[in-house]
């Protein structure tokens, strides 16, 4: 599937400007100003410079929050985007109730206790952003995820991401029947995104700290609706049928056009007559209606 840009210019705006960049700048600003964010339910609050406002916008990192502080910007971290800057980028660091912050032990731990699914999520979350992809909640979609190849503001999303634990699709997980899964494509189809299944394997390692994610495996698979009518032998013979069928119409098109203006055709003229006065001559053109110009079908007529 095609990126689905959402305007002209957007392609060459997102190229000279990469993901990688714009999360490296923001690295480098928040280790400068040394960042803190704390540890509240299942979110992370920041507080953040104006400048550093623009970069997580920018890098796609969490959602801003309006507040009455003039000098100071809030925004709302989820568990799996707080975690990244902390552990993998290693520019932001979480307190929890007690002021006091946390090493990556001790925040993994109130991770998982948040969220018990957490370490998959994580190694999903991670897997896709480290390769540069824009990952951000799919709960509006059915799905974890939705992963866009850039800025939301640039780009549709291109993937609604299913995160599957190790034997989650055997049993009583997710996708267990025929069903499940074919609803599940039917929806990512409906608003044109192709259905990304992630399934996580940890490979008999426990989740006592975050350093099992260098063990955890992750086996991407892509699954589309199959449509029949693009698959037939006689494809082909269908396409040449569509081409003669719109030649046909173009025809009948100009027929009808001809007979309703008595236009009488010539080789690389048309003169139109109306009784016995001459309106003028014609070439090729495009379907457009002016003041003194007419252009029908593949005619261009100047009225004098």
């Amino acid at each position: 599937m095609e990126p689905r840009w959402k305007g002209k210019g957007f392609k060459a705006k997102a190229l000279a400007e990469p993901m990688s960049k714009i999360v490296s700048q923001l690295q480098s600003s928040l280790i400068q100003s040394d960042a803190h964010g704390l540890l509240t339910g299942c979110t992370v609050l920041i507080a953040v410079k104006p400048e550093q406002t623009d970069l997580l916008d920018r890098a796609c990192f969490g959602k801003r929050i309006v507040t009455a502080e003039k000098d100071n910007e809030w925004f709302q971290l989820g568990l799996e985007e707080a975690f990244y800057l902390c552990f993998s980028l290693k520019c932001l660091k979480v307190v929890g109730d007690d002021k006091c912050p946390k090493n990556d032990v001790e925040l993994w731990q109130c991770m998982i206790s948040r969220k018990p699914n957490f370490p998959d999520f994580y190694k999903a979350y991670s897997h896709l952003r480290m390769k540069n992809w824009v990952v951000k909640s799919g709960l509006n979609y059915g799905v974890d995820f939705v992963a866009y190849r850039h800025h939301p503001s640039l780009v549709h999303s291109e993937y609604a991401v299913l995160v599957l634990s190790e034997g989650e699709d055997e049993g009583n997980g997710r996708l267990r029947l025929w069903s499940d899964l074919h609803c599940t494509t039917r929806v990512s189809g409906s608003v044109v995104k192709t259905l990304l299944v992630l399934r996580i394997t940890k490979n008999g390692n426990d989740v006592a700290s975050p350093s099992c994610l260098e063990k955890y495996t992750v086996v991407e698979r892509t699954i589309r609706r199959w449509h029949p009518e693009q698959c037939r032998e006689d494809n082909m013979i269908g396409e040449n049928r569509t081409k003669q069928q719109e030649a046909l119409g173009k025809a009948s098109l100009k027929t009808k056009f001809t007979q309703k203006h008595d236009v009488k055709l010539k080789p690389g003229l048309v003169g139109i007559e109306r009784g016995q006065k001459c309106l003028g001559l014609a070439k090729c053109g495009e379907l457009i209606l002016a003041k003194k110009k007419m252009f029908v079908g593949n005619l261009e007529m100047h009225l004098y």
